[in-house]
């Protein structure tokens, strides 16, 4: 891109955008954030005058028409993500989304294929691959701390919610909206970032149930996954447990390694030398890392390791498991 900063506007100003990218728009080297979008012009308004933002619309083609904004941030849910993707690709301006990337991996390669051809760079939100705490896990890994990789086993689970923060009923478990329940909102995020460390799965399959009925999506998922070099992966997903439970295990031949991905406890790196423990915190604004990335990358100053082409393969993944 010419010019000497990226110019966003952000279509969809909800939640996620209050601390975890919003801020970040305006921190980062080479950024800076001048219109925000929301269907509510009231709280598109409230918003931008919190935040500092110049300009907010009711109307996303009115952002992204815009000529001050030269990159759009979609951070709506999923069931849009392909529409105003298409709209911003089409009006040639370079597209960071939320993840995970669209409904189903379909809608995937029809946002690559739309962006490749209007020649507009398209990122994904998975910030994972950028954070100090998980570069460290890739860094052990990379390093040969564990020997040959030989297995990776997943284990979430929570207690049944069907509401958000604020008492109303969560988007996230309408599949007409997020394209399933929570599987789709966290699994994508641990299943993107053992892509990244360990290599594209090959092959995955997978059962689905909603054992207790209390929405539409799933509530339960189990699936078994291949990596390159017949490394193995299994993972069990549980929204309707007794209590709360995020671990991943990768074994090696010579040690193993086990993390948290959405709680900030300790990376625990175990051999027969021991067990070490490493406590790496999130910054406060948790996607500003991969927005930089971003950035660099607009500006011609380095690569995002998070794409259009590398998240669409964790949705091609999640396909085949709740399929």
């Amino acid at each position: 891109m010419t010019g000497n900063d990226i110019r966003w506007g952000i279509i969809g100003c909800g939640d996620v955008t209050e601390r975890k990218s919003g801020p970040a728009f305006q921190k980062v080297k080479g950024s800076r954030l001048v219109a925000v979008m929301r269907r509510n012009r009231d709280k598109a308004e409230d918003y931008a005058q919190r935040h500092g933002v110049p300009k907010w619309y009711d109307k996303a083609e009115d952002l992204i028409h815009d000529p001050d904004v030269n990159a759009v941030y979609v951070a709506t849910p999923p069931s849009s993500h392909k529409e105003y993707t298409l709209a911003a690709a089409k009006a040639l301006k370079p597209v960071y989304v939320e993840k995970p990337m669209a409904m189903r991996y379909s809608e995937c390669q029809e946002m690559i294929e739309t962006c490749e051809k209007q020649g507009v760079p398209l990122f994904v939100a998975y910030y994972r691959r950028a954070l100090p705490r998980f570069l460290k896990i890739k860094f052990l890994l990379d390093s040969g701390a564990i020997g040959a990789i030989r297995f990776v086993n997943i284990l979430y689970q929570e207690k049944p919610r069907t509401k958000d923060l604020r008492g109303e009923k969560h988007w996230r478990v309408d599949p007409a909206i997020a394209g399933g329940g929570y599987f789709c909102d966290l699994a994508s995020h641990m299943l993107d970032f053992l892509q990244y460390c360990i290599g594209d799965i090959q092959s995955a399959t997978g059962f689905s149930s909603n054992q207790m009925e209390l929405y539409k999506a799933e509530d339960m998922v189990s699936g078994t996954f291949e990596f390159p070099e017949n490394i193995l992966g299994t993972g069990i997903w549980n929204f309707n447990a007794y209590t709360h439970k995020d671990r991943t295990e990768i074994i090696g031949e010579k040690g193993r390694i086990i993390y948290s991905t959405f709680n900030e406890e300790p990376i625990l790196f175990e051999n027969d030398a021991g067990t070490k423990s490493f406590r790496i915190k999130n910054p406060p604004h948790i996607q500003q890392p991969l927005i930089q990335l971003v950035v660099n990358s607009l500006l011609g100053k380095g690569d995002c390791p998070s794409t259009g082409h590398t998240a669409a393969r964790t949705s091609w993944v999640m396909d085949r498991i709740l399929d």
